[in-house]
């Protein structure tokens, strides 16, 4: 194992109905005024918001809600969310459902702990936030691992960004994970959710460091569960079983316990991204979109780890090495395929772009000029270039 230093704060809750006790777990924070935090219809329709007021009032905790979260996450609705929760005098931030709505949430915990700074500032790495307010999850799709994860993103609609923040002050302090919650998803949320899941893993398990014997087979099993499961799960998606596998593993994939000691990749997410703030398309259908062009411009900087990857997930039986890595790239995306997730940009829903539309996309995906993607291959703007042109089709 090479060095690293692991911090995984988060208290997880997990099981049927292990959300009945979320006022007990804010108040074991300190919690005694919450601002609720949630996106659309679905929350309300299933009763959960419902259920949730009812155990904050029965315990004595005053609250305030702020719902309209959406895909993406925007930034105008995190900049309101930090205006209520100063007037409101929260001092508790509680995400009920996904990625988008947890990662608003810790948003809103940064505004409202570090007043006077342009919020937007903190994602674009011209401000450091010193402090935060407390957040607390209810999870209701398996997905992000923002529950678990120090890191957040948010969407700038004014300027068309998309950018993440990672700082040890977004780690949630606890998460309740209830797989029944994720019972009543579309299937196409449920394939966005694996297919995000699957590229936390593979953007930590594409480096270029070696020696890390134990870390690699903790992401190639989650990788075999999440793959086995997905399909389950698509077929039932009541099914206790292959759901709450695949919850627990969308926490594992994004709390770095799948890249330990090594140089993380994440490659595939800053293209993704891209298409998402440009395109605002469903996050997980943007990196399934680019990941095999990503994969076949990339594999050759070192094809023994497709070959282990291919081997080691997907029980390749390429002889040799670059058969075995190509086996592997071409069993992933027929998988997603399976999914019903797109490979390209025409799967993606948004056709195919002009010369000027993808050079505009790898000049934002490269801050114009300003970094370099990646590590298992550095990609600058060319690289990026080539790549959304493989993928435009």
């Amino acid at each position: 194992m090479n060095g690293f230093t692991y911090y995984s704060p988060t208290k997880v809750l997990f099981g049927r109905g292990c959300e009945r006790n979320v006022a007990a777990e804010i108040r074991a924070f300190g919690g005694k005024k919450i601002l609720l935090v949630y996106g659309g219809h679905s929350a309300e329709k299933s009763g959960l918001l419902a259920k949730v007021g009812r155990a904050l009032e029965e315990a004595g905790l005053a609250y305030r809600s702020l719902g309209g979260v959406k895909p993406n996450p925007r930034l105008e609705l995190a900049e309101k969310g930090v205006s209520l929760a100063v007037e409101y005098g929260a001092d508790f931030i509680l995400a009920v459902g996904g990625g988008s709505v947890i990662d608003t949430a810790k948003a809103i915990a940064l505004g409202a702990a570090n007043p006077g700074t342009n919020l937007w500032d903190f994602w674009l790495q011209k401000a450091k936030p010193e402090a935060s307010l407390p957040v607390g999850v209810i999870l209701t799709i398996s997905a992000s691992g923002s529950e678990a994860s120090e890191a957040a993103v948010l969407t700038n609609q004014d300027t068309g960004e998309k950018r993440g923040l990672s700082n040890e002050l977004n780690r949630p302090r606890f998460a309740f994970l209830d797989p029944e919650l994720t019972y009543t998803l579309p299937k196409y949320q449920i394939a966005c959710g694996i297919v995000d899941i699957m590229m936390h893993t593979l953007d930590r398990y594409f480096t270029p460091t070696e020696g890390n014997e134990l870390t690699d087979e903790i992401a190639e099993a989650l990788l075999r569960v999440v793959i086995r499961n997905g399909t389950k799960a698509l077929e039932r998606p009541d099914d206790y079983q292959a759901m709450s596998e695949l919850m627990w593993a969308g926490s594992l994939s994004h709390n770095d316990l799948t890249g330990l000691g090594a140089l993380k990749d994440f490659a595939v997410h800053q293209l993704g991204h891209e298409l998402s703030a440009m395109f605002d398309v469903a996050h997980g259908a943007s990196l399934s979109a680019v990941w095999s062009s990503w994969a076949h411009y990339c594999y050759r900087s070192k094809p023994e780890r497709f070959a282990r990857y291919a081997r080691n997930v997907w029980n390749a039986a390429g002889a040799d090495t670059e058969a075995a890595a190509l086996e592997g790239i071409e069993k992933t995306v027929a998988y997603f395929k399976s999914l019903n997730m797109p490979i390209d940009f025409s799967g993606l829903g948004i056709g195919v772009q002009r010369e000027e539309t993808l050079r505009e996309l790898a000049d934002r995906c490269v801050f114009r000029g300003e970094r370099k993607v990646g590590s298992f291959r550095v990609l600058d703007r060319s690289d990026v270039y080539q790549i959304y042109s493989l993928a435009n089709h």
